[in-house]
């Protein structure tokens, strides 16, 4: 199977948005503005979820990518 890739890149950082900015909290500590009748803090926390494993399966998608290219 051979030698891993390894090394640390730009875009490693975007990992790191999602627990930094909901770190921030009073960016969103209030019950407004509401969806479907949810409150803000849960539909907010709920779509950095979402967010967050965007951003992991791009990290990883780009990783793949370096390293297949650096096998050539």
């Amino acid at each position: 199977m051979g030698e891993k890739f390894r090394g640390f890149f730009r875009w490693h950082y975007l990992i790191l948005l999602a627990p930094l900015l909901l770190l921030w909290v009073p960016s969103y500590n209030r019950t407004e503005p509401s969806f479907f009748g949810v409150p803000f803090f849960y539909w907010y926390q709920m779509t950095w979820v979402v967010v967050t494993a965007l951003l992991t399966a791009i990290v990883f998608l780009i990783d793949k990518a370096v390293a297949r290219g650096a096998k050539r």
